[in-house]
């Protein structure tokens, strides 16, 4: 089992955990720019949250 293997099963066995990060991580870039590029960021995050798990767990 290679390394990236190993990164998703960890990051789908904590997927909650992993999801919160990246929502935090995109708010804290929708907060340096100002909101400029909300939209965009969004976008980011949610395909991140979708590839690494079941999806967004946030509400």
């Amino acid at each position: 089992m290679g390394f990236m293997d190993r990164l998703k099963n960890l990051a789908g066995k904590h997927d909650d955990k992993v999801d919160k990060g990246m929502q935090q991580a995109g708010d804290k870039m929708d907060e340096r720019t100002g909101g400029k590029y909300d939209q965009h960021i969004d976008k980011g995050v949610d395909e991140a949250q979708r590839r690494t798990g079941g999806g967004d767990t946030m509400p």
